[in-house]
């Protein structure tokens, strides 16, 4: 029989975020992979967790994948961690989680801190829908072609990005959604210095033009606007009742199909029907 495989989310920040249950997880199972075992030993050094550490990341994820997977396969269970947050979103972790799926490997996630989450309850914008984009493409033509399909996307939308590229995101997002589009700029979240500045992409640039980024960010832009529909004229009204009327539709159901459809009062379109047929006898 098959092992098991086990997301374990850890801190993003502060290690009291830790739960009860991740920490239990890892001292149960037989092996830990993880993306940087150098980070993750300290975390297990700070809960008093000795447990068998193997590398999986981004550069080894294929052939790791593999031997991770025959290690379950044999019945051995592991825990597979990142460095901060949520394992296999936006993370090679999705990779095994598919080897395991077609194998048949049962995968369980012990939930935890998710950093794109938290900056969306924190920044003020709507939450109901959103789309979650990563990290931008450092290739300017598929950063370019990346922002260019989200210029209709009416969903919060989600990005990471790290200090050193911050300026020139900005800039990316001022030219390719406007600079009055509302943002959440969330960083250093559940650190020390936690911060979440609310504004326009065009305040947030000029602000980021005289001060320097710190710290890692997870930008929260608000989605395109809904397309004002087209007012239409009373006259407009009578042209589609009478058009209605043309093809067989009795006046008053006309006329209440095109008051629904344009918010046009009904006994002011029947009116005013009744008005331009007298006109054209």
């Amino acid at each position: 029989m098959s092992g098991t495989l086990y997301l374990v989310a850890t801190p993003i920040g502060n290690l009291g975020d830790f739960s009860l249950r991740a920490v239990e997880t890892l001292k149960s199972v037989d092996f830990i992979a993880a993306e940087d075992t150098r980070v993750s030993v300290k975390l297990l050094n700070h809960f008093q967790i000795k447990k068998p550490l193997v590398s999986y990341h981004e550069h080894n994820h294929v052939s790791a994948g593999q031997s991770v997977l025959s290690r379950l396969l044999a019945g051995e269970s592991c825990a597979l961690v990142t460095d901060a947050g949520t394992p296999a979103v936006s993370d090679p972790g999705e990779d095994l989680v598919r080897l395991c799926a077609e194998s048949g490997v049962e995968v369980l996630s012990i939930p935890g801190c998710c950093a794109a989450v938290n900056a969306l309850a924190v920044s003020g914008l709507p939450t109901g829908r959103f789309t979650f984009e990563g990290f931008l493409s450092t290739n300017k033509k598929e950063r370019r072609e990346h922002l260019a399909s989200l210029q209709n996307e009416r969903r919060t939308m989600l990005f990471h990005e790290a200090p050193h590229k911050l300026r020139g995101t900005l800039d990316d997002l001022c030219a390719a959604f406007g600079p009055e589009r509302k943002i959440a700029l969330c960083r250093e979240l559940t650190k020390l210095h936690e911060e979440t500045m609310r504004c326009t992409l065009g305040e947030a640039s000029a602000y980021y033009r005289e001060n320097g980024p710190r710290g890692e960010y997870v930008l929260v832009l608000a989605g395109a606007e809904p397309a004002a529909e087209a007012e239409i004229t009373p006259d407009e009204g009578v042209g589609q009742v009478l058009a209605l009327k043309a093809k067989g539709a009795r006046m008053k159901d006309a006329v209440r199909q095109v008051s629904d459809a344009t918010g046009l009062s009904r006994n002011d379109l029947y009116n005013a029907v009744v008005a331009a047929e007298t006109d054209q006898e």
